[in-house]
C-alpha cells in the first residue's frame, strides 16, 4: 500500500460552484502529492466501488471545473441508514476504503450528506479503519447550520434577483392591455432563503419584487389577493416571489404532490399555478407564471464572483483539514465585517451541522411578512456581488470542461444498493 488516496464525492442538487469546490481539492491534493478518487454519483459511487481516477485528468481541465457548471463526477439522492438498520453498507464501505486504500473521504453536500459523513466518521472508528471524513458544505437552500452562508447560495441569489428585476421590466411594459400579475416560484423546502435575495431586485421602495411568499410565514389567501389587488390598482402590476415551500396556517403545502424523494423529503408541486389560478378565479386578472427548477441552480454564466471564491476555499480547507488529521468537521465560512464584507474559513464539528436547519430570521423579514428587511440587504448584497463569467468560444457559447472521468479497476464482488 501507498501513503494513502483521499476519496471525494458529491451529493445532492448540484449547484453553478460545486466544481469549483471540487477543482480546490484536486488542485490541493495534488500540492501535497495525494492520489484523488472520485465517487461516480456520489455514496452511491462508493458502495458500488464505481470510482473515477481523477490522476488521469489534465491540469488544464481539472482547471476548468471552476467555471463549469453541474456535478462534474455524478450526484445522487441517497442517505445512509443508522448502523442498527443496515450495518452491511457502512461495512460495505469500509471494505471499499481497505481495497483502494483509501485514507481521506470529503463530502460535498448539504444538510443529509453532513449526516451521512458524520455517520461514517464514526463508523470508522467502530470498525477499525482509519478514515478522517471531511464533510465540504453545498446546498442553494442555504440552510445548513454554523456556516454564514452556502456555497451554491449567492450564485442562484444573483441568479434570481436579476431574473426578476428584468422579467418586471417586461410585465411593466405589457399590462396596461396584456399580463397584471407575474408569479415566480423558487427553490427553498422550509427557508426561504433564496425568495429573500429576490428582493434585492428592488434598489428603491415600491420596485418588484411587491410580493414575497416565505416559508417562515403562514400563506393567507385572503390577505395575499387583497395585496395583489391594491398593487394591481396603484402601479398597474404585481410580481410575486413564491417559495415552493409555503404552507397554509394548518402547516400543510400549498403544493404538496403526495410524493417523497429519495432523502424523506415531501415532493412538493407547483406552488406558482395554485397561486395564479386563485388570482384568475377571484380577481379575474390575465396572469404568468415561471419556475426556474433547474435554472437557477445552475446558471454559471451568471455566478456570483463571492460565491465562486468561498466555493473554492471550502475545499482547499477541507483538504488540508484532512492532511492535518481532523475528522467529522466542515470547514465553513464565518463573516467578519459587513462593511467592507470579509470572511474566513473555519472548522466546525459535523455534529453541529448535521440534522439542523438555518431558517430565515424574522428580523430579515417586514412586519407585512411580504418583503426582505435592510438587516436582510445588508446579509444578502455582499453575497451576490462581483461577476466570474466563464470563457466564450467564438460560436458565442460558454467553453464548459467535461472530464474523461476513467474508472478504476474493481477488485471488490459486485454490490446491491437497496433500492428501499
Amino acid at each position: 500500500m501507498g501513503r494513502g488516496r483521499l476519496l471525494y464525492a458529491q451529493s445532492g442538487g448540484v449547484t453553478a460552484v460545486i466544481n469549483a469546490t471540487a477543482a480546490a481539492v484536486i488542485e490541493t491534493a495534488r500540492a501535497a502529492r495525494v492520489p484523488v478518487l472520485a465517487a461516480r454519483n456520489g455514496i452511491l459511487g462508493a458502495l458500488r466501488e464505481d470510482l473515477i481516477d481523477t490522476t488521469k485528468e489534465t491540469r488544464s481541465a481539472i482547471a476548468a471545473l471552476r467555471h463549469t457548471p453541474g456535478g462534474a463526477f455524478g450526484s445522487c439522492r441517497y442517505k445512509l441508514r443508522s448502523l442498527e438498520h443496515n450495518r452491511a453498507e457502512y461495512e460495505r464501505l469500509i471494505a471499499v476504503f481497505r481495497a483502494h486504500d483509501i485514507r481521506w473521504f470529503l463530502y460535498n453536500g448539504g444538510n443529509d450528506s453532513a449526516d451521512t459523513a458524520l455517520k461514517i466518521s464514526q463508523i470508522g472508528q467502530e470498525l477499525g479503519y482509519p478514515i478522517n471524513v471531511i464533510g465540504v458544505p453545498k446546498t442553494v437552500d442555504n440552510d445548513l447550520a454554523v456556516t454564514d452562508t452556502c456555497p451554491g447560495f449567492g450564485s442562484v441569489a444573483k441568479y434570481i434577483a436579476v431574473s426578476v428585476a428584468e422579467a418586471s421590466l417586461d410585465v411593466e411594459s405589457m399590462c396596461e392591455s396584456s399580463t397584471k400579475v407575474f408569479i415566480v416560484e423558487v427553490m427553498g423546502r422550509h427557508a426561504g432563503w433564496i425568495a429573500a435575495a429576490s428582493g434585492m431586485a428592488a434598489r428603491k421602495a415600491g420596485e418588484p419584487p411587491h410580493l414575497i411568499l416565505f416559508p417562515e410565514i403562514p400563506f393567507d389567501e385572503a390577505q395575499f389577493l387583497q395585496r395583489v389587488k391594491a398593487c394591481v390598482e396603484k402601479v398597474g402590476y404585481c410580481t410575486v416571489v413564491a417559495s415552493e415551500g409555503i404552507r397554509n396556517k394548518a402547516g400543510q403545502f400549498l403544493a404538496e404532490a403526495g410524493t417523497r424523494d429519495a432523502f424523506g423529503h415531501t415532493q412538493l408541486g407547483g406552488v406558482a399555478p395554485f397561486l395564479a389560478e386563485r388570482v384568475k378565479a377571484k380577481l379575474g386578472y390575465k396572469y404568468h407564471w415561471a419556475l426556474p427548477d433547474y435554472l437557477q441552480r445552475s446558471a454559471r454564466h451568471l455566478a456570483s464572483k463571492t460565491d465562486v471564491l468561498q466555493a473554492y476555499a471550502v475545499g482547499k480547507a477541507a483538504v488540508e483539514y484532512a492532511m492535518a488529521g481532523r475528522n467529522a468537521v466542515m470547514p465553513v465560512i464565518v463573516r467578519t465585517s459587513d462593511t467592507p464584507y470579509r470572511w474566513k474559513i473555519e472548522p466546525a464539528p459535523l455534529s453541529k451541522v448535521a440534522n439542523h436547519e438555518k431558517k430565515l430570521p424574522k428580523s430579515f423579514i417586514t412586519k407585512d411578512g411580504y418583503g426582505i428587511t435592510a438587516a436582510a440587504r445588508r446579509y444578502l448584497e455582499p453575497l451576490i456581488r462581483g461577476e466570474d463569467p466563464p470563457p466564450y468560444g467564438r460560436d458565442g457559447l460558454p467553453i464548459y470542461v467535461r472530464l474523461e472521468n476513467r474508472s478504476v479497476s474493481r477488485t471488490l464482488p459486485a454490490y446491491t444498493i437497496d433500492d428501499r
